[in-house]
């Protein structure tokens, strides 16, 4: 059994084209990218070798059961599927609190505004930030 502080979480907000990706931990975000769908199982071994993770856990919405598949090809770490409702809004707005509006795009409310990138990585840092707060282990996805 891994300690709390020794955990670390790979987190993947999925979607049919691309999927957002985070590694976290106790001591913060260690890793966040988007990435293409293809290149979700490379990109879960690489960081699961680069830093240790623990954990892996995937959003159960849009393209999670290729994902799931993609990961589990690609790593030896169980897979956990966690609910991401909620999750698009709270990405938006952490985004918007990183990136501020500028110009006459400051003027229109933060909650009316779409992030001009893709922003499925502030996904992914949130399920993984939840992830973290659950005991460790849990059931698989079958």
């Amino acid at each position: 059994m891994v300690s709390d502080q020794a955990r670390v979480v790979l987190a993947v907000d999925p979607g049919r084209a691309k999927c957002g990706m985070a590694v976290c931990s106790a001591a913060g975000i260690l890793a966040r990218a988007v990435v293409p769908v293809g290149d979700v199982g490379p990109t879960a071994a690489e960081w699961q070798r680069r830093f240790g993770v623990t954990d892996i856990v995937v959003g159960d919405r849009t393209g999670s059961d290729a994902v799931v598949r993609a990961i589990a090809a690609a790593v030896s770490v169980p897979i956990r599927s966690v609910n991401e409702a909620g999750t698009t809004l709270a990405a938006r707005a952490r985004y918007f609190a990183e990136h501020p509006p500028r110009g006459w795009r400051r003027l229109i409310p933060r909650t009316l505004q779409t992030p001009p990138e893709p922003h499925d990585d502030y996904v992914a840092v949130l399920l993984a930030e939840r992830a973290l707060m659950l005991p460790a282990g849990g059931p698989p996805v079958p």
